[in-house]
């Protein structure tokens, strides 16, 4: 049967075949969404091993609850949820939470998206993943993926005063990363 076919064209029909675990749907949905899912992975992991990890642990969370996934809504956009949840909770069974003041930040420059223009997106992804794992993870869900830092507070157990801080302080240390002669 060819599932790429049927992905495109009758999603209920390939949605079935993942959720009665056959091999080659799942195959087809791997390669089929691989650089997308990884694309969001190397945003939150510090290293391409790590973003592997993160991918496969992904893709094994939605096989298991391909049965929860509702038609209607995009499949890719129910996967990268899925996805963006596992790199979350990879950062919390690896951090220590630290609270940080927002005080500290008032003397950070934030002129940021002017420096960020002048490079490309290898170089940004690059500076991104040296950046420490809480910076990270607050740059990539307020700046790439669009939470408040309300939101971000809640799924981190943090303050939203933490949370802007932190993206502040990622955005400085981006900065320096980018800019920094030699690089």
């Amino acid at each position: 049967m060819d599932y790429t076919a049927i992905l495109h064209n009758d999603e209920r029909s390939f949605v079935d075949a993942l959720s009665r675990g056959d091999r080659q749907a799942q195959r087809v949905l791997y390669e089929e969404y691989y650089g997308a899912l990884m694309s969001i992975c190397q945003r939150y992991a510090g290293s391409e091993d790590e973003a592997l990890d993160l991918l496969h642990e992904s893709f094994i969370k939605i096989f298991q609850k391909i049965g929860r996934y509702e038609s209607g809504t995009a499949l890719i956009a129910w996967m990268r949820r899925i996805t963006v949840n596992t790199a979350i909770d990879q950062y919390r069974r690896n951090s220590r939470r630290r609270t940080e003041d927002l005080d500290s930040a008032y003397g950070i420059s934030s002129d940021a998206p002017d420096v960020f223009a002048q490079f490309g997106a290898r170089e940004i992804l690059s500076a991104v993943q040296k950046l420490p794992p809480t910076y990270r993870t607050i740059f990539n869900l307020y700046v790439v993926e669009g939470y408040s830092h309300k939101e971000i507070a809640e799924q981190l157990s943090i303050t939203d005063s933490t949370s802007r801080s932190n993206l502040v302080k990622a955005r400085g240390k981006l900065q320096k990363v980018l800019t920094a002669p030699g690089r």
